[in-house]
């Protein structure tokens, strides 16, 4: 009886187990499917009603948060984790996209570039982009800086920056997130040359430009927040 009991437990056992591997299973399936992956440690949910964030202006939902720091001495030690890139306080640094899961992948951009992947906002082509980016100016009133998107041309090498660009001015009081998806995650420029034609705007990643990059400069901002939201569909 006793023998009967412990194969009985182990057949238990082994139902349970494979239980638990198949709803692993499925959990991995999830998350693989999904082009909007959020790290634990950089995801957030912020309250509110009414879609404003809590009254800061962004909207609501699991976001990605992206810190840019000015500081007034370089970095010396990589930094390859966390949500934050260090710029010049003063001066000008790229920041080279690529793309992937959202992350940073060189955090220092003192020394004139850094490196973020974030995923492909526009993977279908169709204009409309699976999530947007949100931005305000932190820290102590006064500084400034201008995020431009750049690439560059497969066939000439020549850099082409959009004709659109952030800008964001530190003044007193209350800052508010403002939605800066079409200067980030776009390059809207002369593509073809052609000066009597419109600008032609292309997303991140497009095959028309390559090595895109946001050109970051910085007049004394200290705090840059920028935050990316899976768009509501």
């Amino acid at each position: 009886m006793a023998k009967k009991s412990a194969k009985k437990s182990v057949n238990k056992k082994s139902t349970n187990m494979g239980a638990f591997i198949a709803g692993f299973a499925l959990i991995g399936l999830i998350m693989v499917g999904s082009s909007f992956a959020l790290k634990p440690e950089n995801a957030g949910n912020k309250g509110g009603n009414g879609g404003n964030g809590g009254g800061n202006g962004a909207p609501n939902g699991q976001h990605f948060n992206l810190n840019v720091i000015g500081v007034p001495k370089n970095k010396s030690a990589d930094i390859t984790s966390g949500g934050r890139i260090f710029v010049p306080l003063d001066g000008n640094c790229r920041v080279k996209l690529a793309e992937g899961d959202f992350a940073v992948v060189d955090g220092n951009c003192t020394d004139g570039s850094s490196a973020f992947n974030l995923p492909n906002p526009d993977p279908d082509g169709d204009g409309t982009t699976e999530y947007t980016v949100w931005a305000r100016p932190l820290g102590k009133p006064g500084g400034k800086a201008k995020v431009t998107t750049c690439g560059t041309d497969p066939l000439t090498g020549e850099e082409i920056c959009s004709i659109e660009s952030s800008a964001f001015i530190r003044t007193k009081g209350k800052s508010s997130f403002e939605n800066k998806s079409k200067e980030f995650l776009t390059v809207l420029a002369d593509l073809d040359g052609d000066e009597t034609t419109a600008p032609e705007r292309v997303g991140i990643f497009d095959p028309a430009l390559e090595d895109y990059m946001w050109s970051y400069d910085n007049k004394g901002l200290r705090i840059l927040q920028v935050r990316f939201y899976e768009q509501t569909k």
